[in-house]
Order: structure tokens, then C-alpha cells, then sequence
């Protein structure tokens, strides 16, 4: 069977309908993987839409696809492209790297002075970090925004961020 056309686009309020099925995958992956990705409601995925922040792909029949967003914090001096996720049928096709280049130049364009970063912990999210140019920093490099750090409370690994002094 072919595979339908992707469209890869900046999301909408009209997207709305997708954030729990987004959010699901979200939490699924992150089980399935055994790493955490911060938790996010569908309503928060919804505000993001709203806000013309974030990236949605579709098939050209209304399928979901993948999905990526845009947090900016320190007075959009930082901004992260965060919660990647793809539909499973459509991992290892090429599309998680596109729609990281759409989030990459939606970021500049919303923040065109902001230092852009993505936190990963999955191998190939990284691999596509890394053909995008982006560079591992550590985490005292990152922002002190404390509702950043907030937004990291239901990550596996925060409680040892936290008692490294978030380094």
C-alpha cells in the first residue's frame, strides 16, 4: 500500500481535534522507551496551536502524522523545540527530521535572537539534532527560567538534574 502525501505545516486552531491524540502518543512513546518526556495535556497541545507555536504534519486525507512545539522562556532569550513525536507508521521515513526543520524555522522566525535548543534522551532524535547543526550543551548552559525547570518535574530523570544542582 502507498503511502499518502505528507503535509507538513505550521498547526492551527483548526488542529485542535488532534492534541489527544497527540498527547497519547506523547505519553506512549515516552513508556515504551523507558525515558520521559515532560507530560503534556492536550489543552496545553491546544494552546500551542492556538498560538500559531507549534508544527503538525498530516497526510493529505486528515491522517496525523507527527507533531512538534515551540516553549520560550528567560524573555525569549531561549527557546526550545520540544515534544517531537511521530505516529508510529510513519517512524524511520524521514518525516521527524522535517518536521524539526519546519519547528527550526518557525522558532527563528517567532524568535529571531533567541538561543534555540531541543532536550532529548532517544538516539535518533539526536542523530537529527545533530544533522541540523545543533550542538550538545549541558544543562547549566540552558536557561534558569524556573518555569522551565517546572516543566521538567514529570521527566525521569529531573530528580537528578535537581540534586546536581541542574547541571
Amino acid at each position: 500500500m502507498e503511502q499518502a502525501s505528507i503535509i507538513i505545516r505550521t498547526a492551527t486552531a483548526d488542529d485542535i481535534p488532534y492534541a489527544p491524540i497527540i498527547t497519547a502518543e506523547m505519553e506512549a512513546s515516552a513508556k515504551a522507551r523507558g525515558t520521559g518526556i515532560a507530560q503534556r495535556s492536550p489543552e496545553y497541545v491546544a494552546s500551542k496551536m492556538e498560538e500559531g507555536k507549534a508544527v503538525i504534519a498530516l497526510t493529505e486525507t486528515g491522517d496525523w502524522v507527527g507533531f512538534c512545539y515551540i516553549e520560550a522562556w528567560g524573555h525569549d532569550a531561549f527557546v526550545a523545540n520540544s515534544g517531537l513525536i511521530v505516529a508510529p507508521a510513519y517512524r524511520k521515513s524521514g518525516v521527524a527530521k522535517k518536521i524539526k526543520e519546519n519547528i527550526f524555522h518557525l522558532s527563528r522566525k517567532k524568535y529571531p535572537e533567541a538561543k534555540i535548543f531541543g532536550l532529548t534522551t532517544g538516539l535518533a532524535v539526536m542523530k537529527i539534532n545533530s544533522d541540523l547543526g545543533y550542538e550538545p550543551v549541558t544543562y547549566s548552559e540552558l536557561t534558569d527560567d524556573e518555569q522551565f525547570w517546572a516543566g521538567c518535574r514529570s521527566c525521569v530523570n529531573f530528580d537528578i538534574l535537581v540534586s546536581k544542582d541542574r547541571k
